[in-house]
């Protein structure tokens, strides 16, 4: 399943929630806990292979600024 997919179905199923009194079904349930799972999955893939940026780089181009004065 894309990503994308992913996502906007997760926000239906958010709103769905929302709209019946902040509870699921049971097959709503399920279904959300599925998506979450493959959304964990792929946001662990990224932290696994460098993907995500890891700090600000303002504070380490100040620091290299100051080092060169």
């Amino acid at each position: 399943m894309k990503p994308a997919l992913v996502l906007k179905e997760m926000q239906e199923l958010r709103e769905s929630w929302r709209k019946q009194g902040f509870h699921y079904t049971t097959e709503q349930q399920k279904r959300y806990d599925e998506l979450l799972k493959i959304r964990r999955k792929r946001v662990k893939w990224f932290h696994d292979n460098d993907r995500v940026q890891k700090g600000p780089k303002k504070i380490v181009e100040k620091k290299e600024k100051e080092a060169e004065t």
